[in-house]
């Protein structure tokens, strides 16, 4: 959204964009102690698991996530950008990551570059590394695998990583493959995104205006509207909200109500939320 647009409805940021600021994001009690148990848990390494339904808010759990662990002294947080790839890249990316040259084809020396990196972060400091992979269900077997090994140390009694895997049902399908059950018991901290009522959508909306400079840009019947019709996911409530906001900067209107949305909306015989999703 342009300068212009903001400035019409006296907006920071368009708040149903999927850039908000991360300080916007409204964080409900579940996603408030896990990420508290995984500030605990940096220290003494391990994964962590973070799973459910497409829309309901596991990428913006690790954003919270991120900023709170990056705010905690001498905490190095890394993020796996590409999950899919093979064990070549995802040294490369790794050594990128924490600042060490990998020699991806000689995968003994590049986890022996690593371990050591990691285990002065440790000494010099008592913290330890975080790494945060998102769209985990993309991740091959073997890479899996590989960070249950590159991550144990001293015959499996210490974790020198924390990794937090965030997926949906198919990453928790893939962690009951026999090649897998060692990563899967050693999950310490686990946080399912389940679909939100509309009780708890209309309060992430209303602290998401706020938090955009504009609690009344939306009429409170709209607001109950949306809610209702989102099927309890983030995604399709930002969605539809996005595709309003739009038609009402064509329009000019001063504020967003429940008329728009059935102009909007009326239109396609699907259900609005289908729409959206679409």
């Amino acid at each position: 959204m342009n300068k212009k647009l903001l400035s019409l409805y006296s907006l920071k940021f368009n708040p149903f964009s999927p850039e908000v600021p991360v300080e916007a994001l409204w964080v409900p009690p579940p996603l408030e102690s896990f990420c508290w148990r995984i500030e605990q848990q940096v220290g003494e390494g391990g994964f962590a698991l973070v799973t459910g339904d497409p829309g309901c808010g596991k990428s913006a759990s690790l954003r919270v996530l991120r900023a709170r662990l990056s705010n905690l002294r001498d905490v190095q947080v890394g993020i796996l950008t590409r999950p899919q790839a093979g064990l070549a890249d995802f040294y490369r990316e790794l050594g990128e990551l924490f600042g060490v040259a990998l020699q991806p084809h000689n995968r003994w020396a590049s986890a022996k570059v690593l371990r050591e990196k990691w285990h002065k972060h440790i000494e010099s400091c008592l913290c330890r590394p975080a790494l945060l992979i998102d769209e985990g269900q993309e991740c091959c077997v073997p890479v899996l695998s590989e960070l249950r090994l590159l991550s144990s140390a001293d015959l499996d009694s210490r974790s020198i990583l924390t990794i937090v895997l965030a997926g949906d049902s198919r990453l928790g399908a893939k962690l009951e493959c026999p090649e897998l059950l060692p990563l899967a018991s050693r999950v310490r901290s686990r946080l399912r995104a389940e679909a939100l009522s509309a009780q708890q959508l209309v309060e992430c909306l209303g602290y998401l205006l706020k938090a955009a400079g504009n609690p009344k840009l939306m009429s409170p019947t709209l607001v109950q509207t949306l809610c209702e019709h989102a099927a309890g996911n983030l995604r399709l409530l930002m969605n539809m909200a996005y595709e309003l906001l739009a038609a009402a900067s064509r329009r000019e209107l001063d504020r967003l109500d429940e008329k728009l949305y059935f102009e909007v909306f009326a239109q396609d015989p699907k259900p609005a939320a289908k729409r959206a999703l679409a």
